[in-house]
C-alpha cells in the first residue's frame, strides 16, 4: 500500500472554536472550512496538515459517533521551542508541562487545546550518553 498523504482528524465537540485555536496559535489555514469539518493546513509546510471533525457528524460509524477524541498528544516540531513557548504564554495557554530539556533529546512543554487534546511542542536537542545509543543513526537529534 502507498500511503500519499497522512494527517489526524480530531473528533471534537466544537468545530469552528478548535479550527480558530489552531489557526491563532499554530499557523495553520483552512483549506475546507465547513461546520462540521475543517481541513487545515500549515502556512510554512504544505506538508503539515491537520483535520477537525465534529464528533456527531453522520460520516462517523455509528459505534463511534458523538465520542470526542481522548488519549491523543499532538506532537509539533519547531525550530525555537522558547520563542513558541514565550508566544503561547502570551496569549495565556495553559502550560500543562513546563518548558524543559529531556535526556532522551527534546527541550520542550505541553499545553492543550480547548477540546483537551495535549500538544507537545518539541525543538530536538542532543540526547544524553545513555539514550544516544537507542537512536538510529539517522534519526540522531541535535
Amino acid at each position: 500500500m502507498k500511503i500519499t498523504q497522512f494527517y489526524p482528524v480530531l473528533m471534537v465537540k466544537d468545530v469552528a472554536a478548535s479550527s480558530a485555536f489552531y489557526q491563532a496559535h499554530f499557523g495553520f489555514r483552512a483549506l475546507f472550512d465547513s461546520a462540521w469539518y475543517v481541513h487545515l493546513q500549515s502556512t510554512e509546510d504544505e506538508a503539515v496538515n491537520l483535520a477537525i471533525l465534529k464528533a456527531s457528524h453522520e460520516t462517523i460509524p455509528e459505534c463511534a459517533r458523538g465520542q470526542q477524541v481522548s488519549g491523543l498528544l499532538l506532537n509539533f516540531e519547531v525550530p525555537d521551542v522558547d520563542a513558541v513557548h514565550a508566544a503561547l504564554v502570551a496569549k495565556g495557554l495553559p502550560i500543562l508541562l513546563p518548558l524543559r530539556d529531556e535526556a532522551f533529546g527534546q527541550r520542550h512543554f505541553i499545553t492543550q487545546d480547548p477540546d483537551g487534546v495535549l500538544i507537545d511542542v518539541i525543538t530536538p536537542i542532543a540526547p544524553s550518553a545513555e539514550f544516544m545509543a537507542q537512536y538510529a543513526t539517522e534519526a540522531l537529534p541535535g
